[in-house]
């Protein structure tokens, strides 16, 4: 169970104001700030390279505390500066010639749905979209139905940025991997949120950020990449870090996925991520899981009792994004109305999952992002905002 007088102690800004923005940038606890402040107060005082000398072992157990969370080995993950980066980082470097085929969701998010039309252009590969079924999820017989050898990669949002579900990763992985294509999963929305275990979801990749629901600062993600295919891989981009220069002509890629971080990097942000990923484990993941989950569906509740406004989230299992839209007001307004009363939410635009949101003719829709450090009280606070426009 949740220590909620602990973790609202741990978050000051959650006593003043109602912030329902998780899925965009949370709000830190204040261990997670100390931590990246206290660094850069320290590099200060020594310069940027020795504080990191000193915080070597630190760096490293930031590995070790994600490959935690996620069931991984810390060989198995690299560290990025966000989860489009982990993201792109790995599909540049999967090999695609004429013929090639990418499979892509239909609530792909417009930073991975450009990538692979820009690569596609370069390499003459195919990018194919599997629809939705009536749920909202990715259709699985269509799914099963596409596939055959041409396919390289299938991307799988697992949870998307404008709406409550999230996506069978595992069935998806099970189908593409009876045809040998690779399965790249966009967990920026599930990290922090609800268990992911990389070894019961068979991904070959994943990508995350730190900035959600890992409650870490901006500027930071990683990439969990499957260990044996490190060394089949080459990174779009190289340096001394994640290469070395042996000779006038040659230079050898590290080992491991190293091969796929660079030298520089925000060392107090990376420390940070770490305290972030700790407080988590200490919490609990489960107990988190839960906690958004009621928060969540008491809001989606909460909202369908109102006049004039409509909860837009699918699935048959959903995460803690509860999307709505108000008959009299556009989101937008929705956005600025409630921010008068204290309450932050954001707005997911038609661009950002350019195909899903067409197909269900929604121009733009509010999303609710309530973490597990709210209280059911405010929920009821925003609610009546609303009820009262």
């Amino acid at each position: 169970m949740l220590d909620l007088e602990r973790i609202r102690r741990d978050t000051p800004a959650a006593e003043t104001a109602v912030f329902l923005d998780s899925a965009g940038s949370s709000l830190s606890p204040t261990p997670v700030v100390e931590t990246a402040v206290a660094h850069l107060r320290r590099e200060a005082v020594v310069g940027g390279y020795r504080a990191a000398i000193e915080r070597k072992d630190d760096l490293a157990a930031v590995k070790t505390s994600i490959a935690t969370l996620i069931g991984a080995q810390a060989s198995d993950i690299a560290l990025s500066d966000s989860a489009t980066r982990a993201w792109s980082d790995f599909f540049y470097s999967i090999p695609l010639a004429a013929g090639d085929r990418i499979l892509m969701c239909e609530v792909e998010y417009a930073s991975n749905a450009i990538a692979a039309l820009q690569r596609a252009a370069a390499t003459g590969a195919r990018v194919e979209i599997v629809p939705s079924d009536p749920t909202g999820q990715i259709d699985l017989l269509a799914l099963e139905e596409m596939l055959d050898e041409r396919v390289r990669i299938v991307s799988l949002v697992h949870a998307p940025t404008n709406g409550g579900l999230i996506n069978p990763a595992r069935a998806v992985a099970d189908l593409a991997h009876r045809f040998g294509a690779l399965v790249l999963l966009d967990a920026c929305q599930s990290i922090g949120q609800i268990r992911v275990d990389v070894a019961e979801l068979g991904v070959d990749a994943l990508s995350a950020t730190g900035r959600k629901w890992l409650r870490g600062p901006r500027g930071t993600g990683f990439l969990y990449l499957r260990p044996e295919l490190s060394a089949s891989l080459e990174p779009p981009a190289l340096d001394l870090h994640s290469a070395q220069w042996v000779g006038a002509s040659e230079y050898r890629l590290a080992p491991d996925v190293t091969r796929f971080e660079f030298w520089e990097c925000d060392v107090a942000a990376r420390l940070a991520l770490g305290t972030a990923v700790d407080y988590l484990l200490d919490i609990g993941i489960d107990s988190a899981e839960e906690a958004i989950s009621q928060r969540a569906e008491y809001l989606r509740t909460a909202l369908r009792g109102l006049d004039g406004v409509s909860v837009h989230d699918l699935g048959d299992r959903r995460s803690g994004i509860v999307s709505f839209t108000v008959d009299d007001l556009a989101p937008n307004d929705v956005r600025e109305f409630l921010a008068a009363k204290g309450v932050t939410v954001t707005v997911s635009p038609r661009s950002s999952t350019l195909l899903d949101m067409t197909h269900r003719k929604l121009v733009a829709v509010v999303r609710a992002s309530p973490h597990y450090f709210l209280t059911f009280a405010q929920l009821d606070d925003m609610v009546e905002a609303l009820r009262t426009r």
